[in-house]
């Protein structure tokens, strides 16, 4: 971290400063045993003190650690008036205030065309941070489900009052909604774990007796976390059912009872204290674990034979296709090129704006010079500027290394939350950098690369299974197409802040982008977002391609 960045953060107490020293772990970041709770008031405030700065330590840069930054999301959920707030309140007294960010939500009805995570990433906290989300898409899915669920009620005992009523839901139409949502709310929990962000989930319950002491007035309140009248006790035992149903799904919930209110938020100062212990232990694990696989590797570039047992264990590298080896040169008239890019531009234009409301998402890739700009400024060429947002990724910001490499792309996606009217993002480089630049430039570890095909795999399918259109391109040309389009960017004043230094350097790598590229998309070539290979050396054809591509996935979209 930057000397600027360091002024603008309090200072840690000296007696944290020695970063991992042998005493301060000793005597205060070994994860304390949650099951004899005998640590006195005093010394519970040390701790959670001492851990938290030495958490926000792990992302120092001067002077280098060898920790790797880690973050801690606690989520809050549970009944009304189990004590949720008094727990956070003295949680915020007990450590430094500035490091501890609170957020809350209540719980409405997920929106369409997005995962229901999506609308609360941008809150993520940042490596070495800790913060509490009240809510959050917990809150999202049993709103939805307890919807549905009252729904379920209301329908099976009055379908035989009236025959003209609507066709009721099955009754376990929210069971199998709630089933569904968690298996992916876990893969998606599991990868946020994976990259440096740990997470404590803590439910907070009281039986209806005590709830109903708590409560001050007989009034349904639409404040309260889900939107639910906690005055009616057939709403909380459906509550109730909703909620065991979602806790022996997931056994990674903490259960805090709420009946005494200060015990309740003693309990959940420990668990954080616990959660923030474990989160520098692992922070310090795989610093450790990344320095001897670092090593590890770079001795096995020295040898073939260990470098190859490495490999046969680790991950297998695909065949080249033909299409990235051999690119197909045409011509194409350019009198015809304009009459048929003014056709499919016009027919392009028009299926985007019969999407009902669907959010649709581009993603180019390809060789540096393959044509993804200028194919773009095609795409976009009918449209409204309004319509879309083209988003030009290049190497990540300080404040988005602090994050899951993924989040710089969350948000950034279409999100009906905020005021923008664009449904339409268009990416010029991706989160498919992990497994490309990341993983030829030693940027991400060995582990982290190959890891992300699976988790970007999960993160298109949330995206299509809510209803998003995603539509990706591979563009290629070869070596010899690529200098020469180099060459005319050096030589066209208006062009040359296309190339960099960076790009001429890739050219040596060639071979690795190559076959980066074919991993890549045999890894990542899946029904719900399949790749369009483009290997033509014309700039127009790949244009033309482009479009006739976007078309026929846009029919396809509609048609199922």
């Amino acid at each position: 971290m930057s000397k600027q960045s360091n002024t603008t953060e309090p200072t840690a107490p000296e007696s944290v400063s020695a970063q991992f020293s042998e005493q301060v772990v000793d005597q205060r970041l070994t994860p304390n045993p949650l099951s004899q709770f005998s640590m006195d008031t005093d010394s519970l405030r040390l701790a959670l003190v001492t851990a938290q700065y030495a958490l926000r330590a792990t992302r120092q840069q001067t002077p280098p650690t060898l920790n790797k930054p880690t973050g801690l999301l606690v989520l809050v959920n549970g009944m009304e008036q189990a004590g949720k707030g008094t727990a956070v309140k003295q949680l915020r007294e007990w450590v430094d205030p500035r490091l501890l960010k609170v957020e809350a939500t209540i719980g409405s009805c997920p929106l369409p065309s997005q995962p229901i995570w999506q609308a609360h990433t941008k809150v993520m906290p940042r490596h070495g941070d800790v913060m509490i989300y009240f809510g959050n898409w917990y809150a999202d899915l049993l709103y939805n489900a307890m919807r549905m669920a009252t729904s379920d009620s209301d329908n099976e005992q009055s379908k035989n009052k009236s025959s003209k009523e609507k066709k009721s839901l099955p009754i376990d139409k929210w069971q199998a909604y709630l089933e569904q949502q968690l298996i992916k709310l876990q893969a998606f929990e599991q990868d946020l774990v994976a990259n440096q962000t740990r997470l404590l989930k803590c439910w907070f319950h009281v039986d209806i007796e005590t709830l109903q002491s708590r409560l001050n007035d007989k009034e349904a309140d639409p404040h309260f976390l889900y939107q639910i009248d906690w005055n009616s006790q057939k709403v909380i035992e459906k509550f109730n059912e909703v909620a065991t149903a979602l806790l022996r799904q997931q056994d990674d919930w903490v259960i805090i009872d709420g009946d005494d209110k200060s015990q309740a938020a003693d309990q959940f100062c420990h668990e954080v204290l616990h959660a923030m212990q474990t989160a520098l232990v692992s922070s310090k694990a795989s610093s450790t674990e990344t320095a001897k696989k670092q090593k590890s590797s770079d001795k096995s570039e020295s040898n073939d034979q260990t470098n190859q047992a490495l490999d046969l264990n680790a991950f297998k590298s695909v065949k080249i296709p033909k299409q990235l080896k051999t690119i197909v040169n045409v011509d194409i008239d350019k009198s015809d090129y304009r009459k048929e890019l003014a056709e499919k531009q016009a027919r392009f234009a028009e299926l985007l704006r019969a999407r009902n409301g669907r959010h649709v998402v581009f993603a180019f890739e390809g060789m540096d010079a393959a044509g993804k700009g200028g194919a773009i400024k095609r795409l976009v060429a009918p449209l409204d500027p309004r319509e879309y947002q083209v988003y030009n990724i290049s190497a990540p910001m300080l404040y988005e290394l602090q994050h899951p490499y993924l989040w710089r792309f969350w948000t950034r996606l279409p999100n009906e939350q905020t005021n923008h009217i664009s449904r339409v993002a268009i990416f010029d480089r991706t989160w498919y950098g992990r497994v490309l630049v990341e993983r030829i430039e030693g940027f991400a570890t060995r582990d982290e690369w190959q890891r992300a095909y699976d988790e970007i795999n999960r993160f298109e399918a949330d995206l299509v299974t809510a209803g998003t259109i995603v539509i990706k391109y591979w563009l290629s040309i070869d070596k010899k197409e690529q200098l020469k389009r180099f060459e005319e960017r050096q030589d066209t004043p208006h062009k040359q802040f296309k190339l960099t230094d960076d790009d001429w350097r890739n050219r040596d790598k060639w071979s690795d982008y190559v076959q980066s590229a074919a991993d890549m998309l045999s890894y990542t070539d899946t029904k719900n977002a399949p790749w369009c290979v483009i290997a033509t050396n014309e700039k127009r054809q790949a244009r033309l391609d482009v479009l006739d591509h976007a078309i026929e996935q846009l029919s396809l979209a509609y048609d199922s």
